[in-house]
Parts: C-alpha cells; sequence; structure tokens
C-alpha cells in the first residue's frame, strides 16, 4: 500500500514538472504592439497558419551580428515551406536609420518590427539579452525559445520538427546559450 501510495506521489510530481515545463513554452502570444519600417502597425495574428521565427536582435549586439547572416539564409531556404522570420528590433527609438543600415548590410528581406523593448523580452521569457527568439507554430503557440546566438542546427532541427519531420530527439522548449564558451559553429 505505501509503495502504491508513493508511485502516485512521484508520477503526480512528474506531470506536475511537465505541466509546469509546458506552461512556459505553450500557450497565447503575449501582446506587442510594434511598427514596421514602413510606420504600419504590425500584428503577429496576421501570421496564422505559418511557422513563426520571432528573432529579438539590435544592431549593437555582436551575436546578433553573428546570427543574422544564418537567419537571412535559413528564410530564403524555408519561406517556401511556409516558415516566416521576423526580426524584433531593440534599437532606441530614434535609431531606425542604423536598423535600415544594418538590414542593407546583411541582406535581410523579412519583415523587420521596430519598437521592442526589454519589456517584451520579459513577457515572452526569452531571458535577459539578444538575441533571443521564440518559435511559433501554426496554431500560434510558442512551441520553444533560444537564448543567445542560434546555432544553424539547432534552428534547423527546430525548424523541421515543427514542419512535421519528427527525426532525433523533440527539440527542447528552451535552449539557453547565453553563457557558453565556446564559439559559435559556422555551420
Amino acid at each position: 500500500m505505501r509503495s502504491d501510495k508513493l508511485e502516485r506521489l512521484c508520477i503526480i510530481a512528474a506531470l506536475l514538472l511537465v505541466t509546469s515545463g509546458t506552461i512556459l513554452v505553450a500557450g497565447s502570444l503575449p501582446r506587442m504592439k510594434l511598427r514596421d519600417l514602413n510606420g504600419h502597425w504590425q500584428n503577429l495574428r496576421e501570421y496564422r497558419g505559418k511557422i513563426i521565427v520571432l528573432n529579438f536582435w539590435a544592431t549593437w549586439c555582436q551575436p546578433c551580428q553573428e546570427e543574422m547572416p544564418m537567419l537571412v539564409q535559413e528564410e530564403a531556404r524555408y519561406r517556401d515551406r511556409g516558415v516566416v522570420v521576423i526580426g524584433v528590433s531593440l534599437d532606441k527609438p530614434g535609431d531606425e536609420s542604423k536598423v535600415r543600415v544594418f538590414i542593407t548590410k546583411y541582406g535581410v528581406g523579412f519583415p523587420i518590427w521596430l519598437g521592442g523593448s526589454a519589456d517584451d523580452l520579459d513577457r515572452w521569457k526569452m531571458g535577459p539579452a539578444v538575441p533571443a527568439t521564440a518559435f511559433i507554430d501554426a496554431d500560434g503557440k510558442i512551441t520553444g525559445r533560444v537564448m543567445g546566438e542560434m546555432r544553424r542546427p539547432s534552428l534547423e532541427h527546430r525548424l523541421e520538427w515543427l514542419l512535421g519531420n519528427h527525426e532525433g530527439k523533440v527539440p527542447l522548449p528552451i535552449e539557453n546559450n547565453l553563457n557558453l564558451k565556446e564559439a559559435p559553429s559556422k555551420e
């Protein structure tokens, strides 16, 4: 009798751990009211039915500068498969010209939204720094977050998984690359 009770407690504890991890990842999208480079208000709901890679970045961020060429390449590779990359700039208001120079330098062709803030990072549970990236499925649910600079294999694995190719392990709900000592892979 005692082992049954212990077993039930272990199952309940495991369910609570799994559920609490899911709460951090899944759920409705946090609100964001941002403008694009043309001054138009943007809303993530307009992208329902697409897989969204929501990347928070800034022109002054060195890891963002290293990550951006990979995002540009992967966006071109996956766009015809229903994947949309959206860049949210955390540059301060009035630095729109710096943002335009940056996106020209890196050949960014995906939507860029202005006015992102540390409050947005907090609401999205993205950690304390940029770059930070959220993955949103076609139903509009957050399926994962990467804090810090993404690695190409991780990005591709997450996108393939969201597109239905479930080879390998399920991507971690949260990947923290903020304190990695090794240099990022340039694969």
